[in-house]
């Protein structure tokens, strides 16, 4: 039985307002032609499919495509469950129509966690179990008490994440202890990597809510999460992993090598082994003064590639007229500058540009800070508000607005 793990595409997702259709198609068409040479069986998602929860005409199309396009390979089914990016109700509304193409989805926590566990088998009657659990809400977790701390607010997610697993695996193995057992999860686990403009998000407040590997039943024979865009191990165990997003989500990802994870099963032994995907959008982060900046400009524009770029200038010299020169030297080539920061400019003036950035490259918090800045705000009352603030978007962002 072979299992191909992916998650975190975040289809829809632009970077400083570029769209980037042509490269999820470009994964797609990949991931498919992995899909026949490996002879995978079973491919599970786990969770942020989309890049936020009303995505656009074009990226849900792009999702149908592909999922046409897997009915008709030889994968004998597909698992999809929802993230913290995802509306539920939106991933669920086409699931009956879905199912009968061997693809299953589950947006939410479901009331019957039976529903949860699906046994699946390819076509040599090989049979698997996955326990199918999408991100966990507030309200899929706990029971909200007036003046609860925040570490009692901490035990109660902890815990309420353990017991959801627990139950789900405690159906699993009742079905038959000596099927292989994949379970799926959306979340961030404890000494998990991350970078600072992957657009991850905080599921709770602060470290709230990080789980450690010892949270789950040690019945799971693979454990596929989803959340953090870096392909890692979960407390140094093999068998339990993040596969990443499958495209850089920021700059600081430029260099890194995107995976998905191929698991083959002999009965419940298991073999890992991780897939390279290819770049299909170069990126390249451009750090240093002037002259650094002007030499790999021009090794990139001699190698004539296509790249979208980020230049931080971090010369001692003030240049006013930094975006004018980075424009004649980029001028006839394939490069496409996204992002101008000049360091110096920002030690200058301060608050006015800080970090070079207009309101489009500034995301809520950023905003937020900006505006306790310049009312004044003290440290202590700014750890409060700062707090409250993200609890309440936290919040927000979990309200399914296409419930109804």
């Amino acid at each position: 039985m072979k299992i191909l793990h992916t998650s975190d595409w975040h289809i829809g997702r632009k970077l400083y307002s570029r769209k980037r259709y042509e490269e999820f198609e470009a994964f797609f068409d990949w991931l498919r032609e992995i899909v026949i040479k490996e002879k995978i069986d079973i491919l599970i998602v786990s969770g942020d499919i989309f890049d936020n929860t009303t995505p656009g005409n074009r990226a849900q199309q792009i999702y149908y495509n592909f999922l046409r396009d897997i009915s008709r390979t030889e994968c004998s089914g597909v698992v999809i469950t929802g993230g913290n990016h995802d509306s539920p109700t939106f991933l669920n509304a086409p699931s009956k129509i879905l199912s009968t193409l061997d693809i299953h989805i589950i947006g939410d926590a479901k009331e019957n966690l039976e529903e949860e566990v699906l046994v699946l088998k390819n076509s040599a009657g090989e049979k698997i179990i996955i326990c199918a659990v999408p991100y966990l809400r507030d309200r899929d977790l706990r029971n909200v008490e007036e003046g609860e701390s925040i570490s009692g607010k901490n035990f109660k997610i902890i815990q309420g994440i353990k017991d959801h697993y627990e139950k789900v695996l405690d159906i699993a193995d009742k079905i038959d202890s000596d099927i292989p057992v994949v379970a799926m999860g959306h979340l961030f686990a404890t000494g998990g990597k991350t970078f600072d403009d992957d657009g991850v998000r905080d599921l709770y407040v602060g470290t709230i809510g990080h789980i450690g590997a010892e949270v789950f039943p040690e019945t799971i024979d693979y454990l596929a999460l989803g959340h953090l865009h870096i392909p890692q191990k979960v407390g140094g165990r093999d068998n339990f992993r993040y596969s990443g997003s499958p495209i850089p989500m920021g700059f600081n990802e430029a260099n890194q090598i995107k995976k998905v994870i191929k698991i083959e099963f002999n009965g419940k032994h298991s073999v890992v082994n991780e897939i390279e995907i290819p770049c299909f959008r170069k990126l390249a982060s451009i750090k240093g003064d002037l002259a650094k900046i002007e030499k790999q400009i021009l090794e990139l524009k001699q190698a004539k590639l296509s790249v979208w770029i980020e230049i931080i200038y971090e010369g001692r010299e003030i240049i006013n007229d930094l975006r004018q020169r980075i424009e004649d030297y980029t001028k006839d080539s394939l490069l496409d500058v996204l992002r101008i920061k000049n360091q110096r400019v920002v030690e200058k003036i301060d608050y006015e540009i800080e970090n070079d950035k207009g309101l489009d490259e500034l995301d809520i918090f950023q905003v937020f800070d900006r505006c306790l800045d310049e009312n004044g705000i003290t440290s202590g009352e700014r750890i409060i508000l700062s707090k409250t603030y993200r609890e309440l978007i936290r919040l927000m962002e979990q309200e399914d607005k296409n419930a109804e």
